[in-house]
């Protein structure tokens, strides 16, 4: 890869468009030759990780010709595009995939820390199936993973999309495939999404079984649909609801309690005991989805119990963690805020009835408070 480099000092049209700023370090015009790779890869289908580049960077404009590109605006805004640029092209050199999200992470980690690089934090996968490598995408997820490498217990709390559950299970698979444990056990509690199911026709197993389907459809990925059922006749991979965990002992086993918001304190208790020797756990949950009918939710309740225990670790995911569509992402983000303010208006209103109620206490005199008794 060859870099050419020209410098051109002048005033940054952007800041005298929008009133200046006082600075007065001058524009850069930056040139980079690609070669040896299609542009088609480093640039997008429809350049859309062009418009990406573009959007996470606003005072850069990118002209693209031939295998030459252009980078034009604030010095500091066009050296980090040329870093970013240098990292997607290390990532399609090792054959990695990645989408417009995962060049968005790489645009907000070089943000954080110029002299990190995403193409190695980013491109350790865990698992390859079908041609499709299975890797952490965002910081906090490459946290998440090392931290389930480094602890005996994790907990990965964060909003939807944020593969607490689909990074677990890949981690439970690939130790099966290391022979690190024998046995993978996944478990959820068995709770209705807020609707009343009624009766369901059929065995105890055909019950159930729609309440763990998303746990066989991440298996069905990760591994070859024609081996995962001999897996679960042999027993090395079981799915079961949580009730079921009660009275056993779980050893050498890489164990997986999804949706664990939806279980209640005394199941979380029963559920963290059946650790056995030779064993990981991990519970995911998102704590602001919880469908118990009443009473409080086991996950949050732990991350008050066992905040300061050893070798159990907290991992909280992010709106920026979040690996579906953008929109879910912002979607997170607005009933976040959105509950932020509904907390701030409770407050509020208990303060302004504390504050009525002891104004009043104040005004009563000893007559209002003593009643005085009628002579017989």
């Amino acid at each position: 890869m060859c870099w050419a480099v020209t410098w051109k000092r002048a005033r940054l049209a952007q800041l005298d468009a929008g009133g200046g700023t006082g600075n007065s370090e001058g524009a850069v015009d930056v040139r980079i030759h690609i070669d040896g790779i299609a542009m088609v890869r480093l640039l997008g289908p429809q350049d859309r990780f062009l418009s990406t580049i573009e959007k996470q960077y606003p005072l850069v404009t990118l002209h693209v010709r031939g295998n030459e590109i252009t980078l034009s605006g604030q010095a500091e805004q066009v050296e980090a595009v040329r870093r970013l640029i240098e990292e997607l092209q290390l990532m399609i050199r090792d054959g990695q995939d990645f989408g417009e999200a995962d060049v968005t992470t790489s645009a907000r980690m070089l943000g954080i820390d110029s002299t990190q690089s995403p193409s190695e934090l980013l491109g350790q996968a865990i698992l390859s199936s079908r041609g499709k490598s299975i890797r952490p995408k965002t910081i906090g997820q490459k946290q998440y993973v090392d931290a389930i490498d480094e602890n005996t217990i994790v907990f990965g709390i964060g909003p939807a999309g944020t593969g607490k559950t689909y990074l677990a299970m890949a981690k439970a698979v690939q130790a099966l495939q290391r022979k690190e444990v024998d046995r993978i056990i996944l478990t959820r509690p068995a709770v209705e999404a807020g609707e009343r199911l009624g009766f369901l026709p059929g065995t105890l197993t055909d019950k159930i079984d729609p309440y763990l389907r998303p746990l066989y459809d991440a298996l069905n990925e990760m591994m070859d649909p024609e081996l995962v059922p001999k897996l679960l006749a042999a027993g090395t991979i079981e799915v079961a609801p949580l009730a079921y965990m009660r009275g056993r002992t779980l050893n050498s086993s890489f164990v997986v309690l999804d949706e664990a918001q939806n279980a209640t304190p005394e199941q979380m208790k029963m559920f963290l005991t059946r650790l056995g020797f030779g064993s990981k756990m991990v519970v995911t949950g998102d704590i602001t989805q919880v469908d118990l009918p009443a009473g409080t939710s086991g996950l949050r309740l732990v991350t008050r119990v066992l905040e300061n225990i050893d070798d159990i670790h907290f991992a909280r995911l992010t709106s920026a963690d979040v690996v579906r569509h953008s929109l879910v992402g912002r979607i997170v983000d607005a009933y976040t805020e959105y509950d932020e303010k509904k907390q701030a208006q409770r407050f509020e209103g208990e303060q302004a009835r504390e504050f009525a109620n002891r104004a009043e206490r104040r005004n009563s005199g000893p007559h209002d408070r003593f009643v005085k008794r009628r002579p017989s």
